[in-house]
């Protein structure tokens, strides 16, 4: 059998191994549960309380309870809410309030050891609200170990307090000797500083989050169009990752994340289009061929109606000069000839206004047309001089043949790529967010190095990237929120992806798990219109 030197022993490597643990975890409510079963193990304390201040300072707020002999366990992980009040630490003219035992050790920075509740604690604490407990629930509180929790910089964290400590043995409750009383204050005390580590980090990363969004909010705010974009997407993309986590078989069987793998894939999805901030509006918002700041279609009807008003008073001159004559018959094929003047006129302007659209390809032919038409035409512009119908711009632009972007505004938006990669390149992420910048500046590239901006092949790609990409074209095929576009059907879209596979642009293997897991559906569910999830998808899905 052990001797008392060897007990001890014992007991400070397990607090040692406790103390390791907790500068591991992660989770918050997680870390309280640690600290508090750390406790109840090397005091053997058969009930515990852990205490967090409130976000104000002004009281002590059940974080845990937790009592073995009852099974009772509340707060924290375990989804049952503590049921009881927050404890003041001041009454209100400004006094400590002392009468409860665990804001004076809290407030006076002590620890209070109490034998026997009953005997030696009800004269100096008030433990009401302990009697309805045990009145209750049939337990006995009675012996206690109350232990303030104070940082590295002596702020109040919480109070931990045990209860009933039992002998290993026997089980019989006794009071906390010496040796829980310097354990559970070494236990406290670095708990505090874990505690307080996990919540400045916290903090930090829900700094850096609100930072994040703020990005988002200033490109949804810029266009109203794209700015649920930075929301989907992410969202997508963790679908296709969790997927891919939990496969067993195919090239992704060995793909796993971490916690922390899963937050670097979320931070880097959120910030994707980070660069999109620097992109014009008028480029990103183009809903029409001829749009700038302003649709400048608007423009050419004005320039039909005065080719029409010049039609109509050429035949009227030319009307009156047949007036000595009285001759009816060239009167008529005046009107005749000033009608099908405007009929021309009223149908090139129509073609002029489908072609700005940009709702679906342009055939060689129409583009043909539309520079015949601007140098068909000719009209006096308010300076009084002659040009063209059509400027060269104006051209270039009602010629587009699929899309309402030129080549330029192309380059334009392919920008922000760049843009988003210089941005995130140039931050000093830690070491868990290092990939961020290549999961992100990534979704761009094709697999068969054809995409942009670096032309990086799949083998150079790494997954994350893969299914970025992936979502990223999933999302603009689908989105109903464009100005330029209806939103595919799931049918419509999947097999546009299926092409997109076939011809090196998607990485096949993620898109063989984004169909058979069936990730495309559970997106739609969330995020489509009703009408574009139709049962053709099925048909796709078996084609696979």
């Amino acid at each position: 059998m052990p001797n008392a030197s060897q007990k001890l022993l014992q007991r400070l490597q397990e607090l040692n191994e406790v103390g390791a643990a907790l500068s591991r975890e992660r989770d918050i409510d997680h870390l309280l549960e640690r600290i508090l079963d750390a406790a109840q193990m090397l005091t053997h304390a058969d009930a515990g309380t852990l205490y967090r201040v409130t976000d104000d300072g002004s009281a002590l707020r059940f974080a845990l309870v937790r009592t073995h002999s009852l099974s009772l366990h509340q707060g924290g992980s375990s989804g049952q809410a503590v049921d009881f009040p927050d404890l003041p630490l001041h009454l209100p003219d400004g006094r400590p309030n002392d009468s409860l035992v665990a804001v004076h050790a809290a407030v006076h920075d002590r620890t209070v050891s109490i034998a026997d509740a009953d005997a030696d604690g009800s004269a100096d604490f008030d433990f009401a609200g302990t009697r309805a407990f045990d009145q209750r629930t049939g337990y006995r509180s009675r012996s206690f170990l109350t232990v303030p929790l104070r940082n590295h910089e002596r702020e109040l964290v919480g109070v931990l307090q045990l209860i009933n400590a039992t002998d290993p043995a026997t089980g019989v409750v006794q009071a906390f000797s010496a040796e829980d009383r310097s354990l559970a204050e070494s236990l406290a005390s670095q708990a505090a500083i874990a505690v307080s580590n996990r919540l400045l980090i916290t903090q930090l990363e829900r700094l850096f989050e609100s930072f994040v969004n703020l990005i988002n909010v200033a490109i949804d705010e810029k266009s109203p169009y794209t700015g649920s974009h930075c929301e989907r997407v992410p969202t997508l993309t963790m679908m296709l990752a969790e997927a891919a986590h939990a496969t067993t078989e195919g090239p992704l069987a060995a793909f796993a994340m971490s916690g922390r793998d899963r937050y670097e894939l979320k931070m880097a999805g959120l910030l994707h289009d980070c660069g999109k901030i620097t992109t014009p509006v008028h480029v990103v918002d183009k809903a029409t061929k001829l749009q700038t700041i302003y649709d400048r279609i608007g423009l050419i009807d004005t320039r039909f109606e005065v080719l029409k008003r010049d039609a109509e008073i050429d035949m009227l001159r030319r009307q009156l000069a047949l007036r000595p004559q009285q001759d009816a018959a060239a009167e008529a094929r005046l009107h005749s000839e000033m009608d099908g003047r405007l009929r021309q006129l009223d149908g090139e302007r129509a073609f002029l206004r489908h072609s700005n659209l940009g709702s679906e390809a342009m055939r060689p032919e129409d583009q043909s047309r539309v520079r015949s038409i601007g140098a068909a035409y000719r009209w006096r512009n308010p300076e009084g001089w002659m040009e063209d119908f059509l400027s060269e711009d104006e051209v270039e632009n009602l010629s587009i043949r699929s899309g309402t972007l030129t080549r330029a505004e192309r380059g334009i938006i392919n920008h922000h790529i760049v843009a988003t990669i210089k941005m995130l390149e140039s931050l000093p992420w830690p070491s868990h967010l290092r990939n961020v910048p290549e999961y992100a500046g990534g979704h761009h590239e094709r697999m068969d190095g054809k995409g942009y901006p670096r032309g990086l092949k799949r083998e150079q790609l790494s997954w994350q990237a893969r299914m970025l990409g992936l979502a990223d074209i999933f999302e603009a095929l689908t989105a109903a929120d464009r100005p330029y576009k209806h939103g595919m059907t799931l049918s419509q879209a999947l097999a546009v992806m299926r092409k997109m596979t076939d011809n090196g642009h998607i990485d096949p293997d993620l898109f063989d798990l984004f169909m058979r897991e069936r990730v495309y559906l559970r997106y739609a569910e969330q995020f489509l219109q009703r009408a574009q999830i139709d049962v053709q998808a099925e048909h796709a899905l078996r084609a696979v």
